[in-house]
C-alpha cells in the first residue's frame, strides 16, 4: 500500500459489480491509503457493493436515489456526522432506457431524454452542491464520459447528448469551485466491458473495433482508469481541473480506422 491518498476520504458513486469503472478507481484510491464511502441504489445493488465495500476496509455503505433530494440530503448528511469532511468524490452514474439506444436518435422520446440528462448530468451538479461544503481543505470532483459526447457513435443515441452535457458541466463546476480549492475533471475511457456498456446495442462490435484501430491497439483497462483516477485526486493533480482526459489506447485522435481495416 502506497501513501498518496493516506488520511483522505471520499465517495464513491456508481459501483455496480467487479467490472464497474467505479470500482476500478475505488481499488486505486484504497490501495493509495484512501478511507472509502460507498453508495448504491436499492437493495440488490447494496448486495453486489457490500462485499466489494469489506474488501476494501469500508462499512460506509449508502442506498442512494439521485433523482430525489430527500435521498441525496439523508445520504450527505450520514457522511457529515460520519466523517465531518471529505476529499474527493467519484460520481460514476449514468442511465438512458436501453430500447432507446438501438433505434434512431430521432425517435429519443421526451420522458426518456430528460430521465436521461437527470441521471447522466444534473445528478453531478446535485451531489457537487452537497458535496463541497464538506471540502473544506479542497478537494476533487471526477466523473466519467465517453467520445460519443462530440462524436456521433452508432448505438450512443440519447447518451451522447448527456454526456456531451455532463462535460459542458465539468467545465462550469471547475470555474465555481476553483476558489474553493475543489478540482473538477471526467476521465473519457474507451468502451469497456462493464454492466453499463453491455447495454447498449452493438458493444461488442464497438469493443473489437476501438480495440483494432487505437494507436496501442488496446482498449483501457480498469487499472489504467483507477491510475488516471489516482492521479487526479491526489496532490499530483493539484493544477488540473476542467479537464476531459482520455484513457482509450489514444482512439480519440483518429480520423479513419488503420490502413489494414479500411
Amino acid at each position: 500500500m502506497g501513501d498518496l491518498m493516506q488520511g483522505r476520504k471520499g465517495l464513491i458513486m456508481g459501483v455496480a459489480n467487479e467490472r464497474s469503472i467505479a470500482w476500478g478507481i475505488a481499488k486505486a484510491l484504497a490501495a493509495e491509503g484512501a478511507e472509502l464511502a460507498f453508495s448504491y441504489q436499492g437493495e440488490a445493488f447494496g448486495k453486489r457493493v457490500a462485499p466489494l465495500a469489506e474488501r476494501l476496509g469500508s462499512s460506509l455503505l449508502l442506498d442512494v436515489d439521485v433523482t430525489d433530494d430527500a435521498s441525496l440530503d439523508a445520504a450527505f448528511t450520514m457522511l457529515g456526522s460520519s466523517w465531518g469532511q471529505m476529499d474527493f468524490l467519484v460520481h460514476a452514474i449514468a442511465y438512458s432506457d436501453k430500447n432507446e439506444l438501438t433505434g434512431r436518435f430521432i425517435n429519443t422520446t421526451r420522458d426518456n431524454f430528460k430521465n436521461s440528462l437527470s441521471i447522466s448530468c444534473y445528478s453531478l451538479i446535485d451531489c457537487a452542491r452537497r458535496a463541497a461544503p464538506m471540502m473544506k481543505a479542497g478537494g476533487t470532483i471526477l466523473t466519467l464520459t465517453y467520445q460519443g459526447s462530440n462524436r456521433v457513435t452508432p448505438y450512443y443515441n440519447v447518451m451522447g447528448v448527456a454526456k456531451a452535457a455532463l462535460e459542458s458541466t465539468v467545465r462550469y463546476l471547475a470555474n465555481d469551485l476553483g476558489p474553493e480549492g475543489i478540482r473538477v475533471n471526467a476521465i473519457s475511457p474507451g468502451p469497456m466491458k462493464t454492466l453499463a456498456g453491455a447495454a447498449i446495442g452493438g458493444a461488442r462490435k464497438t469493443f473489437r473495433l476501438t480495440e483494432a484501430n487505437a494507436p496501442l491497439r488496446a482498449n483501457a483497462t480498469l487499472d489504467a482508469v483507477g491510475g488516471t483516477a489516482l492521479y487526479l485526486a491526489s496532490d499530483h493533480g493539484a493544477c488540473t481541473s476542467g479537464e476531459i482526459i482520455h484513457v482509450d489506447g489514444g482512439y480519440h485522435v483518429l480520423g479513419m480506422p488503420q490502413p489494414e481495416n479500411l
